[in-house]
């Protein structure tokens, strides 16, 4: 209690230092030469439901619509981001920082795999190293002028994550789904740990929803109908949006061509993303 209160900081609502219930801002400051305007997490309460391609692929729409993008690589024990787009240079360094990897189009990538020798050794870190190497890669690498960087977050709702949104100054959140009830219910609480850190979820994407009948055009759902409207109705979230079962899609990312995709599955988000961009 400050000497000025004349009342115990257990019932005092002030946000004062001296209150110990005060919110203390922990965010970290981008590199002095890195200009962000707006950073955006895409998130799964699980892992192995498209994330990262995911995470590519907003990129790629948003630097076709002629928006400079950055990804930041977040999930540091499966990082799969690099493989997609076809990076197989390593980072490079000088004294001031570390420079991220370009691809053919001039999104800026920072991932683990550009840093180690061979991108298939595991890494065996521990959640406070796995932290700060997130941590690092925000603060040390060089982005330069970045309209939009996509963040590609571990799954779940555990330490990493919670490191990133209190380390880096998230506008939203795009959370990943597919259409089994289980994954759902897993759905719902990385929705909710987005509430309690105070930071919008913007849309949610539903990979692996349907395949195309490639004689009659229909759609089969695999995993039985999608209670993704539901969802997203009951966390009043405005955008969904669906990604089908593609061997195309699949194809362009095992050859790292995925810059060279074709659909308008995410287009709606990239509405959405451009939109916050005029905040």
């Amino acid at each position: 209690m400050s000497e000025e209160c004349k009342t115990s900081c257990s019932e005092c609502k002030s946000n004062c230092a001296s209150n110990p219930n005060t919110k203390k801002d922990m965010t970290e400051s981008p590199h002095e030469l890195s200009r962000i305007r707006k950073v955006v997490a895409v998130v799964s309460g699980k892992g192995g439901v498209g994330k990262s391609i995911v995470t590519s692929m907003m990129a790629i729409l948003m630097q076709r619509r002629e928006h400079k993008t950055a990804i930041l690589d977040a999930d540091i024990t499966g990082p799969s981001i690099p493989r997609a787009l076809g990076l197989k240079q390593r980072a490079q360094a000088s004294e001031m920082g570390l420079f991220p990897v370009k691809t053919k189009m001039g999104i800026d990538v920072m991932s683990l795999n550009l840093l180690v020798e061979n991108d298939t050794d595991p890494v065996v870190w521990r959640g406070p190293i796995l932290g700060n190497s997130v941590k690092q890669f925000w603060t040390d690498v060089i982005w330069s002028d970045v309209d939009i960087m996509f963040i590609d977050m571990p799954p779940g709702t555990g330490d990493v994550p919670l490191t990133v949104y209190q380390s880096i100054p998230i506008e939203g959140i795009i959370v990943v789904t597919t259409p089994q009830e289980l994954v759902s219910m897993i759905v719902e609480k990385a929705v909710k740990m987005a509430d309690m850190m105070d930071i919008p979820v913007l849309g949610i994407v539903e990979n692996m929803s349907y395949v195309k009948c490639p004689d009659c055009d229909s759609q089969i759902k695999l995993f039985g109908e999608s209670n993704i409207e539901k969802i997203a109705a009951a966390h009043d979230i405005k955008n969904v949006a669906k990604i089908p079962v593609d061997p195309e899609l699949a194809g362009l990312c095992d050859k790292g061509l995925l810059e060279l995709f074709v659909g308008d599955w995410l287009d709606g988000m990239a509405d959405m993303t451009e939109r916050l961009l005029l905040q």
